[in-house]
């Protein structure tokens, strides 16, 4: 509709050598079980959820391209971490976000080695992401990214890669307060030894003005605010100014089983330096290890994968990272998607051609448990679609 309106009003004079249509569409069946002290007998919990993304990635030229996705989501301030909407609520209709806007030069006279991408794009894109121990793999961060060692998609390149992000949290309008910002800088090397194919690398990620922070809704769910608040006055999460300067570390290495049967062996681990007095000295350390046996790219492929978690309460950003995860009701702190140890377990398998199917087990529990010591038990079953 927006070309073709384009085109009607005149505005044809650029026109993209290749427009890469993406999209995929994903159906979930999610069930829960927490035991609550209180109450043994408390019915488990299920949910249907569904993820739709669409987007069109052109290729201006040799030296520009861009992109515009868009995705299901909410308003809620605490789901910028996902892009799934429950089902039910009468048949309404789901509501479509701008999830993905971004322009990505890469000149010529640097051999298109360099590139720099403007705007909002996937995290995994973005910077270099190896897992959902630090960021949540549906996070679209905003703002300016400077890479080499990236691809136009986004994938990194054998040899030295370097990340280098400024990225707005908040826009305050005002002379009074900063605006809180996220910087990222990563280094990584990615190559092979023999048959291996590895990638090792660092990264710093450095939160200023947390202070400053603010969102507008219901942060009841993060003990800030009461139910009176929702979509009224905004409000100011109290985060000290920077309470997390993020250190971390990652790698993987993999190579193949068979012919047609690869294996990855992959790791996490941050350390949150910062000096606030609001970080706990002994919990400011997370760490993430995994193992993947097949890859389900093509028909009648499969893999399955196990990794472990523990994720101290002030270690990494608990706004930013892995949502899955969290441990406890909306009524508790937002620690709880931190302040967790435990594993899971995921397997999937490719049905027809584009057409995935899914399971994944989730086990976890608090690190310093609270009295109602709660416990997350939850399957996901997946069917997804890709285009």
């Amino acid at each position: 509709m927006i070309v073709g309106l384009a085109a009607a009003l005149g505005f044809n004079n650029a026109k993209a050598a290749d427009w890469n249509w993406k999209g995929d569409v994903r159906e979930r069946w999610e069930y829960q079980k927490k035991p609550v002290v209180s109450n043994p007998d408390i019915p488990s919990t299920s949910r249907a959820r569904t993820r739709v993304r669409l987007g069109v990635y052109p290729w201006i030229n040799d030296e520009l391209s861009a992109g515009v996705q868009i995705s299901t989501g909410n308003d809620d301030p605490l789901e910028t971490i996902s892009r799934n909407q429950n089902s039910g609520s009468l048949f309404q209709p789901k509501s479509i976000y701008l999830n993905e806007e971004f322009i990505d030069y890469h000149p010529t006279f640097l051999d298109n080695k360099v590139n720099l991408i403007l705007g909002k794009r996937d995290d995994s894109s973005t910077i270099i992401r190896v897992d959902n121990l630090v960021y949540d793999s549906d996070l679209t961060f905003e703002g300016a990214t400077l890479q080499y060692g990236k691809d136009s998609d986004g994938k990194e390149k054998d040899g030295p890669i370097a990340i280098a992000g400024y990225y707005l949290l908040n826009s305050w309008s005002s002379a009074t307060y900063h605006d809180p910002v996220l910087y990222v800088v990563q280094g990584a090397y990615k190559g092979e030894i023999n048959d291996l194919s590895y990638l090792v690398g660092a990264g710093f990620n450095y939160y200023e003005n947390l202070n400053n922070l603010q969102v507008t809704g219901d942060l009841s769910a993060i003990g800030t605010a009461t139910n009176s608040n929702y979509n009224k006055t905004p409000s100011v999460i109290p985060f000290a100014n920077s309470a997390y300067k993020i250190v971390e570390l990652f790698g993987k290495i993999g190579g193949q089983v068979t012919e047609k049967l690869p294996w990855k062996v992959y790791g996490q681990y941050a350390f949150n330096t910062a000096n606030a007095q609001s970080i706990n000295e002994n919990r400011r350390k997370a760490l993430l290890a995994g193992v993947t046996i097949g890859d389900a790219k093509q028909v009648g492929d499969w893999s399955i994968d196990f990794k472990y978690d523990r994720i101290e309460r002030d270690s990494v950003f608990p706004l930013f990272t892995d949502s899955d995860r969290k441990v406890g009701s909306a009524t508790l702190p937002a620690t709880a998607i931190v302040n967790i140890k435990g594993y899971e377990i995921a397997g999937n398998y490719h049905l027809v051609q584009n057409f995935i199917l899914g399971a994944r087990y989730f086990r976890y529990n608090n690190i310093d448990k609270p009295t109602s010591n709660p416990k997350l038990n939850q399957l996901q079953l997946d069917a997804l679609v890709k285009f």
